[in-house]
């Protein structure tokens, strides 16, 4: 039968898409991390949502886990530093790690990320700077420094992925730890028995344990200042 009244769309009257760049990979995959986690982060299904094949991404990227570096860079450019110019030096480096552990927090798969890669970009290294002239002004300086940050940012990632985690597998999943450890045999672990209470303390709203962390990290970088 000869339909007269069909209309045939021509390709050229489609919608352009827009030109791939590694821009627009770094951004496509950090909304698929952000609306479906890092499972569904691949390099397939991120090709998927670029309507192209995989292997056109390894023009941009050479693997998933630089992909990994520069997403994870592109969501520290979603944050907001404090501004706290006036503060002590301490209250600054606390403020801009506290804002680190937030941004990790509440995008669940940046937490994992950044326990397995280093961003690669410019956010980064302005995270290092803010964190670095902290140090500075504390007296903490040359090798010192430069460890000092890998280790607080180490710690920051660690803390914010275990809440992450907790979040992620409900209160049940931390009772029965609780209840493990509060339960446990006092002849046989009496150390863990007298403590069982304090395991487990800190305030989660005022952020005590995770400043304390950060506290001890300094004072032992405090004492080897060169």
């Amino acid at each position: 039968m000869n339909n007269s009244n069909r209309r045939i769309i021509s390709r050229r009257s489609r919608p352009a898409k827009e030109p791939l760049s590694r821009e627009l990979i770094v951004k496509t995959a950090y909304e698929l991390l952000n609306e479906q986690g890092l499972e569904d982060m691949s390099m397939r299904k991120v090709a998927k949502a670029l309507d192209t094949g995989p292997a056109s991404l390894y023009v941009y990227v050479n693997n998933f886990q630089e992909l990994s570096a520069y997403v994870l860079d592109y969501g520290l450019g979603q944050m907001v530093y404090p501004d706290s110019v006036n503060g002590t030096w301490k209250e600054q480096l606390f403020d801009r790690l506290h804002t680190y552990f937030l941004l990790l927090f509440e995008k669940p798969g940046l937490a994992e990320i950044s326990l397995s890669t280093i961003p690669q970009g410019t956010n980064f290294l302005q995270l290092t700077e803010h964190l670095l002239a902290a140090l500075h002004e504390g007296g903490i300086k040359s090798t010192s420094a430069a460890w000092g940050v890998d280790l607080l940012l180490l710690y920051v990632s660690s803390v914010a992925y275990e809440k992450v985690t907790w979040k992620k597998h409900g209160s049940s999943q931390i009772s029965d730890i609780k209840k493990t450890f509060h339960d446990a045999d006092k002849t046989r672990f009496p150390f863990i028995h007298s403590l069982r209470e304090e395991m487990f303390a800190g305030d989660t709203v005022s952020m005590e344990r995770f400043r304390w962390g950060i506290e001890v990290i300094l004072y032992g970088i405090q004492q080897e200042v060169n």
